[in-house]
């Protein structure tokens, strides 16, 4: 029988995005990533953007990456968008202008800031394109442009301004980005880079972008409006060891020539090529470290002589109890190994006294126990209460904290427990 390809290929989530079609919903997700995804050895796993499906992402494990990719503006309540000051009346020009991407999905973005901000506490390798880009930023306590003509055009020079999407020619739109030396992206277009201009001409179909950059991220592009155009994490940035947390704001996928597959440039496919380098050596790190086992202890001559030994001596003592026969003179001494063994064992009898005194402390002070229980009941209804008023983004955070902290406890406890055992064999 030949093997599950499933099981032995890397597993890369996707979140699809929502789009209505004959008057009903339909889910997609662009081919281009899933070619390159499958292209490079990975499987590609489709996150259908369904209600609850945030609060349903332990059922997608193991997770070995993330690709989020296109979709609507991200949430303004999610960053810092006060800071923009744009008017009533403009919010509603770019709604008006924007109507198919200013249409919030709520949804969709509590699925995807669940995965990045996973990603971001395991190390997965992340890679986002696009909406995927401005989703990692976010997740990282980074900001964003509501409107990049709104608030980034009107107030630089004409010649810099820069045309971010085109509706009318959507794959052919093309924009230049310099980009910036001794990032990845830089070691990608090398042999295509002019060392004067260190210039591409990258596709893009955005009108929002990163402003404030999280402080763990270092640039790797900018547009001449000044607009990141690609960002990368320094720390995580090491394919070969599974480390991979990267956000291009433009479409590497889409820089294709028309009807065929040639790119144009042969860099243009090393974001998928690298990150799926790294997700396969993350899911190998996963699996050794998931199947490292410790061995059972096994004891030595001596001690497993001494263990009969004492067996042998309860064994004696017991059927002489039960006879009630006198033993034998020649087993007498067999008793010994027991007797030294109740002995040496004398402060667990102690250890349960003491448990005994707290315990009748405790009875003696049954009525302030009492008092707390009923303490703790309120703060319970607090805490209800509290939760009852959070969002369904801030309950998410806050499910996914604790499930964290859970993890690090029991893996904490497990190797308590594991030196305890090591302690006592030896």
């Amino acid at each position: 029988m030949s093997p599950d390809l499933s099981v032995i290929l890397p597993r890369v989530l996707i979140v699809s995005r929502r789009s209505l079609r004959k008057n009903k919903f339909v889910d997609f997700v662009g081919e281009y990533h899933l070619d390159l995804l499958v292209g490079y050895g990975a499987v590609p796993v489709i996150v259908p953007r369904v209600s609850g499906v945030h609060m349903l992402l332990d059922s997608f494990e193991p997770i070995h990456g993330v690709l989020l990719c296109e979709g609507e503006d991200v949430d303004p309540s999610l960053y810092d968008a006060e800071t923009s000051n744009l008017s009533l009346e403009e919010l509603e020009e770019i709604r008006r202008i924007h109507a198919s991407d200013t249409a919030i999905d709520r949804e969709k973005d509590s699925i995807e800031l669940r995965l990045a901000k996973l990603c971001l506490e395991r190390n997965i390798p992340y890679l986002g394109i696009c909406r995927g880009s401005q989703v990692l930023n976010v997740a990282s306590g980074g900001t964003l442009y509501q409107d990049i003509e709104k608030e980034v055009s009107k107030k630089i020079h004409e010649s810099q301004r820069v045309k971010h999407m085109d509706y009318d020619n959507y794959d052919g739109h093309r924009h230049v980005v310099k980009v910036v030396e001794n990032t990845p992206l830089h070691d990608w277009f090398r042999d295509s880079l002019e060392e004067d201009k260190m210039e591409i001409l990258v596709n893009s179909y955005h009108h929002q972008g990163v402003n404030k950059l999280a402080q763990r991220f270092v640039p790797m592009a900018f547009a001449p409006d000044g607009l990141i155009e690609g960002f990368y994490d320094p720390d995580a940035c090491n394919p070969e060891e599974g480390k991979f947390i990267m956000g291009l704001q433009f479409h590497p996928e889409r820089m294709r020539q028309d009807d065929i597959d040639k790119f144009d440039y042969p860099g243009c496919p090393r974001a998928y090529q690298e990150f799926v380098k790294a997700v396969i050596a993350y899911q190998k790190k996963l699996n050794s470290s998931t199947t490292s086992v410790p061995r059972p202890l096994k004891p030595d001559q001596a001690m497993e002589k001494k263990r009969k030994n004492i067996v042998r001596s309860f064994f004696l003592a017991r059927n002489t109890y039960t006879t009630g026969q006198r033993m034998n003179p020649s087993k007498e001494s067999e008793l010994q190994a027991g007797a030294e063994f109740l002995e040496s064992n004398t402060a667990l009898s102690l250890q349960q006294e003491n448990r005994l005194k707290q315990m009748g402390a405790t009875v003696r002070n049954a009525g302030s126990y009492i008092e707390r229980l009923r303490m703790n009941e309120e703060r319970e209804d607090l805490a209800k209460n509290v939760m009852g008023k959070m969002s369904v983004e801030q309950l998410s955070d806050l499910l996914s904290f604790y499930h964290m902290m859970g993890q690090i406890c029991s893996e904490v406890l497990d190797r308590k427990l594991n030196g305890i055992v090591h302690g006592i064999g030896s």
